[in-house]
This record gives C-alpha cells, sequence and structure tokens, in this order.
C-alpha cells in the first residue's frame, strides 16, 4: 500500500478553510477524515489536527455520531460578528490612522484600484478588499488584530455563498475612497466615522437583502451603544436608513450614500 504524501498541518489547514470559505464544501456537509485523508492523499495525523483547528475558528463544529461537519452560516450569526467589529475596530482605527506610512497608503490605494477594476468578479473584488483594509490592520495589537481576521474570515464565508447584490461592490468603493481621503490626511476621527458607516452599510446590505424583514437587533445594539442613530420606522428599518451620530460634533465627514443607508452632515 503506497504511503501517504507528506503535508504539513498548515497546508491542509489552509486548503480545507480555503474550500469551506469559498463554498467548495457547503454548510452541513459532513467531512469524513478517511473520505479527506484519500481525497487529499494525506495522513490521518495531520488532518486531525488541521480539522481541530478548523473548529477552534468556528469553519467546523463536532456533532453527535456523525463526527465533524461544516459549520452553518447564519444571518443572525453574521450580524452579531458584524456588531463585534462596529464595537471594536473603529476606536483601534481612530487611534492608528495617524501611524499610517506612505507605503501603507500607497497599498490602500493600489488595493483600491483593483477593487474598481474586479468589481463584477466577486473573490477577485473581496481580496482587494481585505488588502485595503489589511494596509490599517497590521498596526493594530497583536490580538486584537487576530481577533478581527477571525471574524473576517467568517463575514467572507458567508459573503462568498450569499454576496449577490450588483452595486454593493461599487457603494464599498465610494465609501473606501473616503476612507483613505480620511487616512491620507492623517484623520483618524473621520476614518473612525466613515468604518462605523462602511461596517453598517455592509451588515444591513448582507442580512436585509436576503430578508427583508429581518431586524438586526444585535447591530441596532451596537449603534446604540455607540451614540449611533438609526432612523426606524416602528420595528421597521426602512431603506436607506438615516443614520446620525449623537454624541458631538462630526466634523470632517463628508455625506454618504448607499442602497442601505445615507448620512448627511448637520449644516
Amino acid at each position: 500500500m503506497a504511503e501517504k504524501r507528506g503535508h504539513s498541518v498548515d497546508e491542509i489547514y489552509r486548503v480545507l478553510a480555503d474550500r469551506i470559505i469559498n463554498g467548495t464544501y457547503m454548510p452541513g456537509r459532513k467531512l469524513s477524515q478517511s473520505e479527506l485523508a484519500n481525497e487529499l492523499d494525506v495522513s490521518r495525523t495531520p488532518l486531525r489536527e488541521a480539522l481541530n483547528r478548523l473548529q477552534e475558528t468556528g469553519l467546523v463544529k463536532a456533532t453527535t455520531n456523525r463526527g465533524m461537519e461544516v459549520s452553518p452560516v447564519t444571518f443572525e450569526e453574521t450580524e452579531q460578528w458584524y456588531a463585534l467589529r462596529l464595537l471594536i475596530e473603529p476606536p483601534v482605527v481612530a487611534a492608528v490612522t495617524p501611524q499610517l506610512t506612505k507605503k501603507d497608503l500607497a497599498n490602500m490605494e493600489q488595493a483600491l484600484h483593483r477593487m474598481t477594476r474586479d468589481a463584477e468578479r466577486t473573490k477577485d473584488f473581496q481580496d482587494a478588499h481585505h488588502e485595503f483594509h489589511e494596509a490599517v490592520l497590521v498596526h493594530y495589537p497583536d490580538y486584537i488584530r487576530d481577533m478581527i481576521e477571525s471574524i473576517y474570515v467568517k463575514i467572507i464565508r458567508h459573503q462568498r455563498i450569499y454576496f449577490s447584490r450588483p452595486r454593493a461592490p461599487e457603494e464599498f468603493c465610494e465609501v473606501d475612497r473616503l476612507f483613505l481621503d480620511a487616512a491620507i490626511a492623517h484623520d483618524g476621527e473621520a476614518a473612525k466615522h466613515i468604518l462605523e458607516f462602511h461596517l453598517i452599510d455592509a451588515a444591513l446590505g448582507l442580512v436585509l437583502d436576503a430578508n427583508p424583514d429581518y431586524r438586526p437587533n444585535a447591530l441596532l445594539m451596537a449603534a446604540h451603544g455607540l451614540g449611533i442613530q438609526l432612523e426606524c420606522n416602528g420595528e421597521q428599518l426602512a431603506r436607506p436608513a438615516r443614520l446620525s451620530w449623537l454624541n458631538g460634533a462630526v466634523e470632517n465627514v463628508p455625506a454618504m450614500r448607499t442602497a442601505n443607508l445615507v448620512y448627511e452632515p448637520v449644516a
């Protein structure tokens, strides 16, 4: 019997994570160790370790009498990942924006160019979008950066399964251009507020396009805690929802409008 080729745990993990994130292995798929070992031509021991690591990241889960299977993707969970990013990330961005170098800003400019060019190719667009924000993310404290990266992977997985709104890429580019302008000016407060708008817009687009009657309670709670008001009509969040900041004046933040959200500076 031929011996399995050697593959490191990291290599196996990356292959499986990529297949799960890209939707090759859809939610609920059973991950048989024997079948995966044959399919990937790897030994069982590093495969088992890779699966355990995937379980730690939340991409797979252990089930009674079924072994490992690909974790489900739910709108409630994804909305809460966005709510966590909203609570954690913008204040960090405000602090690190003045630290951005000319190289960081050039990398962001190049990534934004690729986002615009690849707007019709979802995976290429998302890769460029990640690189755009990665230029800032590298300045985060280690544990915060790891947490945000872990959340981002889960959001990307959801987007690659459900991302279908044709104008979302163009709107992302427009808002990210404003974010880059604030970064170039080393205006951390403006960058913070633009990122808040961006995260809320992305979350609303993802969940409400699939279910217009869905009420994003976790997102609304996080926004309220940060002094951000979203216009609601009773229990319904009508789009585009008007956004305003309640905790003092917001300076140097331009008007922003998407299919989900609108902000207009107070005259």
